[in-house]
């Protein structure tokens, strides 16, 4: 599932601060060895279940990890995870209760990034 209603895509910015309001909110970069790509996740434990928000980027500037990298933001995602095969956008039935959570807190990434 895409959050394309959340105006996240295509914002530039400096690494050092879409890592600072992803991570100050609960997302959690992993440690990818990719100089290019990067992936925020915030993982939902519902009933069981789990789900990943995520929030891709990639560097149109410099590298990644590097604080004064510049990268473009894409279109963040909700994922549903299964054992072993990995995770799922389309053709899930997502709770209502975690497309809120994650709208909340897109909302506040968004908000955060822009003050």
């Amino acid at each position: 599932m895409k959050f394309e209603h959340i105006e996240l895509a295509d914002k530039e910015l400096k690494f050092e601060t879409l890592r600072y309001a992803a991570e100050s909110i609960g997302f959690i970069h992993a440690g990818q060895w990719d100089y290019q790509r990067v992936t925020f996740d915030y993982k939902i434990v519902n009933q069981g279940d789990v789900y990943y928000l995520r929030l891709p980027a990639y560097a149109i500037k410099g590298d990644i990890p590097k604080d004064d990298a510049i990268v473009k933001v894409m279109t963040p995602m909700l994922g549903k995870h299964y054992y072993p095969h990995g995770v799922e956008y389309e053709g899930e039935d997502f709770p209502k209760a975690i497309v809120d959570k994650c709208n909340k807190k897109l909302e506040l990434l968004l908000k955060n990034l822009e003050s």
